[in-house]
C-alpha cells in the first residue's frame, strides 16, 4: 500500500488500526510531503528535512503486532566545527513488537523475560501511528556530531604577551614579601 501523507498539523501522523489489518499483514510505503517534512524538521530541531520515507510491514502475531522495516531520510544539519549547514543521509532499521496492556493475573505472576529481551511497546487504543514512529526513528538515526568532510577544529591562538587570569592566582601562592617569579 503506497501512501503520500499530506497531513502536516503538529506532527506526522499515519494511524493504522490493528483490527483492520488483514491476516497476512500490510505493507506501507510512506513518503512525507514538503509541509510534513517542515514539521518533522521543527520537531527534530533541524534546519531542513529534504527527504523522508518509511517502508514498513505490519503483521499480527497472535495478540501482538510485529512492525519491521526502514526509515530513510536526507536531512540538513549544522557542522559542529564550522557551523555551516550540510546534508546527511539517515537510514534506520525498525523492528518493534506491540502488545496490548496485559491483564492482571495474580495466580500466574509477572511474565519472566530473558536477559536482553525488550518488553513489547504498548498498543494503546488498538492503533499504531506509523508517522510518529518514523519521526522517532529518524531522530534516533541522526548523527549527534555532524562534521563536514575535512573540517578540523583549530583552537584559537594563545597570545603570550597578554596577561593570563591565572597569573593573579599564582601570585597568591607566593609567600608575602617574596619577589620570586
Amino acid at each position: 500500500m503506497k501512501r503520500n501523507e499530506n497531513r502536516a498539523v503538529d506532527r506526522w501522523s499515519v494511524p493504522v488500526a490493528v483490527d483492520d489489518l488483514p491476516d497476512t499483514g500490510e505493507h506501507y510505503e510512506l513518503s512525507a510531503d514538503a509541509p510534513t517534512r517542515a514539521v518533522v524538521a521543527a520537531i527534530a530541531e533541524l534546519p531542513a528535512v529534504t527527504k523522508l520515507q518509511a517502508t514498513l510491514d505490519v503483521v499480527r502475531r497472535g495478540a501482538a503486532v510485529q512492525l519491521s522495516g526502514e526509515v530513510t531520510a536526507r536531512v540538513v544539519q549544522n557542522c559542529v566545527v564550522t557551523l555551516e549547514p550540510m546534508e546527511n543521509e539517515v537510514r534506520e532499521t525498525v523492528d518493534l513488537v506491540f502488545a496490548g496492556q496485559p491483564e492482571t493475573e495474580p495466580e500466574a505472576g509477572p511474565r519472566r523475560r530473558k536477559k536482553g529481551d525488550e518488553p513489547p511497546e504498548p498498543l494503546v487504543g488498538g492503533v499504531i501511528d506509523l508517522g510518529a514512529l518514523a519521526t522517532e526513528f529518524l531522530i534516533l538515526g541522526l548523527d549527534p556530531y555532524p562534521r563536514k568532510a575535512g573540517a578540523e577544529f583549530a583552537p584559537p591562538p594563545i597570545d603570550e604577551g597578554r596577561e593570563n587570569p591565572f597569573q593573579a592566582l599564582e601570585a597568591l601562592k607566593k609567600p608575602p614579601g617574596s619577589n620570586l617569579k
